[in-house]
């Protein structure tokens, strides 16, 4: 049975590409999801890719991935700086968690330089745009496989 990742995005990323600053790169957001949907089928692994504007959704996706996900990748995106609730879900969940964002939060506004996503997170992916966003399915698969393996 294949791994399962869930790749949770939170507010606003479904805007990716509309950005006329370019902050998030040009790729839309349909073009990324399909983007990652492929990397993942090219490494075996089953990948639930969702967006939500509504921080207790993500919530709920991060309380089912309990069940059904081996890891989560989430760039939690505006919520990365406020939700605690967030934070204690992913506390929550017992498998590799990549924190991921297409932009380098640590040029960006200095708000933007604590995350609470963090404190929960195996590691981290910033500032490499979409490819960020393969690499950290790549590092997730790789961590679920090993941490099925026993090798947590």
């Amino acid at each position: 049975m294949p791994l399962t990742l869930f790749f949770l995005n939170g507010p606003n990323a479904n805007l990716y590409g509309l950005d006329p600053s370019g902050t998030y790169g040009r790729e839309s957001f349909p073009a990324i999801r399909e983007r990652c949907l492929a990397h993942a089928a090219s490494l075996g692994v089953s990948l639930d890719f969702r967006q939500s504007n509504h921080e207790g959704e993500i919530v709920d996706w991060i309380q089912e991935a309990r069940g059904a996900a081996d890891a989560v990748v989430i760039n939690a995106a505006g919520l990365t700086y406020t939700s605690i609730a967030i934070l204690d879900a992913l506390l929550a969940f017992d498998g590799p968690i990549i924190e991921t964002h297409m932009s380098n939060i640590y040029k960006r506004e200095p708000f933007r330089h604590h995350s609470y996503v963090s404190k929960a997170a195996t590691g981290i992916v910033a500032g490499l745009g979409a490819l960020g966003y393969e690499l950290a399915i790549s590092a997730a698969a790789r961590l679920a496989a090993e941490w099925a393996e026993g090798g947590k």
